[in-house]
């Protein structure tokens, strides 16, 4: 079977260290607050790039599940989310963690975690080839509409206000313009410039976008204030009862079916199933006041649901090459660096990739199941680590990947530039997933609609004759109204 050769192909000696790796790495960077799942992915770019593809994809589904998991960690501890979708847990960690059942709401949100993941990749598994499988019927102008469905994701990761949302998504389009035209092969905004006649490329982009706009913040905020110093917390009583696994997985199954549905809609993410699982769970409950005071059951449901878009997420990455959140953004710009471009052709062209992915993410949730309970202990003192120690290393691993791309002190400079600018729109509340979007999906935008021109003699009537093309220039009118409702909902009379 060739799902069986892709769990021989991770667990051969010389790839399953590089899983093991990006598990131990995505749990490290998600328990830091700060460090997103985002900014891991980025800073092992450098080293996945000289990686077999197979194995760099394994590498980066490892870190992808380790830091949606680690966020619980801190979230637990120090009430202190390590990543956005860990923001639900805190409701009921914390306060569990103050009543000196750390270790318990720990082992619970692994094990709510580990399920909720190998839950989304079971539905990865049958789901993505079953949309995959209408590739043939893919030209260039069912691409274009795919692309522009793309960059109406754009509206739904806007955040707050919808209107810094777009321009900082016509601000990514306006970065990917920037360099030789792909059709005529004429300069843009080049301004005699010879290395910006290749544009900006993505690697940079992202280092700056995301991680050293990041550390910016972050010193920031530690020069302005200092840091709360949370009392250590003692791990004790790491496992619930037998009895207390059979209620809790009353709520962690479907907390896991909810979140990888959740995951499989583009522009939604782990942070809103969380709390859509979380409410869920007080909803059913017949203790519901006990939510918010250090109910276990609060601590299973995001977890396991934030786990669930895991898998769910990697479906429309995969089988569309459109990204559900801001993670598999960054993951998308990473894929396409290491020369895998993904999308409906994706199972056709590089079928040999495929089974790898699904036998890693299984196996990574495996993983954080075991690391997650051996290592409970730890965490504490990996929370302790010094600013002074930790923002150094990061910046230095920043600027180490913008250069080794193609070694050239160009690229260090752009990953500034756009760290600068990154800081400039998180102060401002200008949301950044959206430029990223742009970066990515413009230049395929405009390759796919060049083809489509040049194919049909310049008619531009064949962007609207396939019925494929149809379906996703309806579904991008209704991804929009959706954001606009959301955004400006109707009062109620």
């Amino acid at each position: 079977m060739p799902i069986i050769q892709g769990f021989l192909y991770v667990l051969d000696p010389s790839h399953f260290p590089f899983l093991l790796l990006g598990v131990i790495g995505g749990i490290i960077v998600g328990a830091i607050p700060g460090l997103t799942g985002s900014v891991g992915i980025i800073l092992l770019l450098p080293f996945i790039y000289y990686l077999d593809v197979s194995t760099a994809i394994v590498m980066l589904c490892g870190m992808f599940c380790g830091a949606i998991y680690g966020g619980s960690i801190s979230a637990i501890l120090i009430s202190t989310p390590g990543t956005p979708s860990a923001a639900a847990t805190v409701l009921d960690g914390y306060p569990l963690a103050q009543k000196g059942e750390a270790g318990k709401a720990i082992g619970v949100a692994t094990i709510a975690s580990a399920t909720g993941g190998l839950i989304s990749t079971f539905c990865l598994m049958f789901i993505a080839p079953q949309l995959a499988s209408v590739a043939l019927k893919f030209g260039p102008e069912e691409y274009f509409a795919l692309m522009i469905f793309g960059l109406t994701i754009i509206a739904s990761v806007s955040g707050k206000s919808l209107v810094k949302g777009l321009i900082a998504g016509f601000l990514g389009l306006l970065i990917a313009t920037v360099g030789l035209d792909p059709v005529t092969g004429y300069a843009r905004f080049s301004f005699n410039i010879p290395n910006l006649m290749r544009g900006f490329t993505t690697l940079p982009v992202l280092i700056g976008l995301f991680a050293i706009s990041q550390i910016f913040i972050q010193l920031e905020e530690k020069i302005l204030k200092e840091r709360v110093i949370h009392p250590e917390q003692k791990i004790t009583n790491v496992l619930p009862s037998f009895k207390e696994l059979k209620k809790l997985f009353t709520i962690i199954i479907p907390a896991s079916f909810l979140g990888t549905f959740i995951g499989i809609i583009p522009g939604t993410g782990g942070t809103i199933a969380a709390f859509l699982a979380y409410n869920e769970a007080k909803r059913w409950s017949k203790e519901p006041e006990t939510f918010g005071k250090g109910n276990i059951m609060g601590v299973a449901a995001p977890e396991a649901a934030n786990n669930g878009t895991t898998g769910g997420a990697m479906v429309p990455l995969l089988s569309l090459g459109i990204p559900g959140d801001a993670v598999t953004a960054v993951m998308l710009g990473a894929l396409i660096l290491i020369g895998i471009r993904p999308g409906p052709l994706l199972f056709r062209e590089h079928p040999e990739i495929i089974n790898p992915i699904f036998a890693g993410m299984f196996l990574a949730n495996v993983l954080i199941l075991i690391l997650g309970l051996l290592s409970i202990k730890l965490f504490p003192k990996v929370l302790k680590t010094p600013d002074s120690i930790l923002f150094p290393i990061i910046f230095v691993l920043c600027f180490l990947g913008a250069f080794s791309l193609s070694n050239s002190v160009y690229d260090m400079l752009i990953a500034l530039i756009f760290g600068i600018i990154g800081y400039i729109m998180r102060k401002n509340d200008f949301p950044v997933a959206p430029v990223v979007l742009g970066v990515i999906l413009g230049p395929i935008v405009e390759d796919e609609l060049g083809r489509a021109l040049i194919i049909s003699h310049g008619n531009w009537r064949v962007l609207f004759q396939s019925p494929i093309a149809i379906f996703f220039y309806i579904i991008s009118i209704l991804s929009l109204l959706y954001s606009l409702k959301r955004q400006f909902p109707v009062p109620k009379k």
